[in-house]
């Protein structure tokens, strides 16, 4: 038999119910969803920074990091929204290396996901007490997004993801803004009917539950750049690829709340993480010159951490430093996030 069943898995009712949040973080969470709901309406103006480490990968780091960006976002407060990234889940190109604390609540040990799903719960608790902020994680497995679903203000589908049928519909019951990003080929037609699909109402199984969703009018798009036939990187956070994208929003007029995340690093920055600087600048200057782009682009995606590039697991460990994709600084992400504020 090729599979071999290791242990059953509690559900998420079962981890919540041994992890459960206080009723101040359960109202916290409503603020900022209402927050970032009022953002994604235009009702509010502020400008989306959804900022942080490539991979969430260990606990103290991740909560140092945040405390930092808790004393920016108060002095910011009335021009940026910030939405750190706390990704658990990391997909795999060819399914070898680390594949998030989910998989390995510790990096260097076997994978171990009984105990994984514990330490990710954990640790979003911790974040959002020691914090205030309620973040951003990555949905890999659509069956494992309600271990965290009372935890999360924003959830992402990443761009190997975002053609997968039951990660449109599962977003299709969440009520919280979440991004669909275009595909690693760049097509933006499967990036913008998967916001149609997420926005639209489907009964399908879950969880071995039959269910039903109402859809989530908070879906959107995010562009990360793509790769054409030869490996190259293919950016599209530029001023034409807005436009275009604005073009494409309103060929779906049945869409509900127009609205697009750029992420600076990925393919738009060739991951070259020194120009998630240069091109967050450029989208502010975007903004800046066109009306409607201003109203579709939301934010911006930036990773960061606490020092600046990234390392291998097992070599001598560098606190605050990313294990997977190279990230930003803490220097210069906390001048590029004033930056920000001047510019939106």
């Amino acid at each position: 038999m090729s599979f071999e069943f290791i242990k059953k898995l509690p559900s998420p009712e079962e981890v919540r119910n041994q992890y459960p949040l206080s009723r101040d973080l359960i109202n916290l969470k409503k603020e900022r969803d209402e927050e970032l709901r009022r953002i994604f309406t235009g009702e509010d103006d502020r400008f989306i920074v959804i900022i942080g480490p490539c991979s969430a990968d260990n606990e103290d780091a991740v909560c140092d990091y945040l405390s930092r960006l808790r004393r920016v976002q108060e002095k910011i407060s009335d021009k940026v929204f910030i939405v750190p990234r706390v990704y658990t889940n990391k997909p795999r190109t060819t399914g070898e290396g680390y594949k998030g604390m989910m998989h390995q609540p510790d990096p260097e040990k076997k994978p171990n996901l009984l105990a994984g799903l514990v330490a990710i719960r954990k640790m979003h608790i911790r974040a959002v007490k020691e914090s205030g902020f309620t973040c951003a994680d990555e949905m890999l497995y659509p069956e494992n997004y309600r271990y965290l679903s009372d935890i999360l203000s924003y959830v992402a589908v990443g761009a190997r993801s975002v053609e997968d049928q039951q990660h449109r519909l599962t977003v299709s019951g969440m009520d919280v803004p979440a991004g669909m990003k275009n595909p690693t080929s760049g097509d933006l037609a499967v990036m913008m009917n998967s916001v149609v699909a997420a926005q639209g109402a489907h009964r399908f199984i879950y969880r071995s539950w039959e269910v039903e969703t109402t859809g989530n009018p908070l879906a959107h798009t995010i562009l990360r750049g793509a790769v054409n036939r030869h490996g190259e990187a293919i950016p599209n956070y530029h001023y034409e690829d807005l436009l275009l994208l604005k073009e494409k929003y309103e060929e779906k007029s049945s869409l509900k709340n127009p609205a697009c995340i750029v992420d600076a690093n990925h393919s738009n920055s060739n991951k070259k993480y020194e120009q998630q600087i240069r091109i967050s600048q450029e989208v502010l200057h975007s903004r800046m010159l066109d009306p409607d782009i201003r109203k579709l682009v939301k934010g911006l995606m930036i990773e960061s951490y606490i020092e600046p590039g990234c390392q291998k697991i097992g070599a001598a460990h560098v606190y605050g430093k990313s294990i997977t994709d190279p990230c930003l600084g803490w220097d210069e992400s906390e001048k590029l996030l004033y930056t920000i504020a001047e510019k939106c």
